[in-house]
């Protein structure tokens, strides 16, 4: 596969020490894909409506979305929703990123689409094992098939 066809990740997430840990572990389990990362919600739904910052900009054919879900601005739960209710959003995969594993918080994530739900810290493994089953669901979720 071509890196032309590989899916951009999406990393939408406000704490840098989690951000550079969840660009280490995607690389050393060997993803290459290009990395946009957006600090907040609400910059997270403007990249993928091509607003505000990202206006006339238009949005990568192929994304990956891994979301926080404690976000400023806009929570990662309304960023989801907004995603997935859009029919031109709806199909890009979701990997949340959360910090807790509050089982009301996680049935509410696959309510609203989310494919994959990573617990920080994010380790090395399970992050790994993540992006692997989420390829099985989706053909290749890194690559353009999914």
């Amino acid at each position: 596969m071509t890196s032309a066809a590989l899916r951009t990740i999406l990393l939408v997430e406000d704490d840098d020490g989690h951000a550079r840990l969840v660009e280490k572990n995607l690389r050393r389990a060997g993803i290459t894909n290009d990395i946009i990362r957006v600090c907040d919600g609400q910059q997270a739904m403007d990249f993928l409506w091509s607003c505000g910052h990202w206006q006339n900009q238009e949005r990568p054919r192929h994304l990956l979305v891994l979301l926080d879900l404690n976000l400023p601005l806009v929570d990662g739960f309304t960023v989801m929703r907004e995603l997935k209710s859009d029919p031109s959003t709806r199909s890009i995969p979701v990997v949340v990123i959360a910090t807790t594993a509050e089982i009301q918080d996680w049935q509410r994530c696959n309510e609203l689409g989310c494919e994959f739900i990573v617990t920080k810290p994010t380790n090395q493994a399970q992050f790994a094992t993540a992006m692997r089953e989420l390829a099985g669901l989706h053909g290749d979720p890194l690559g353009a098939n999914g």
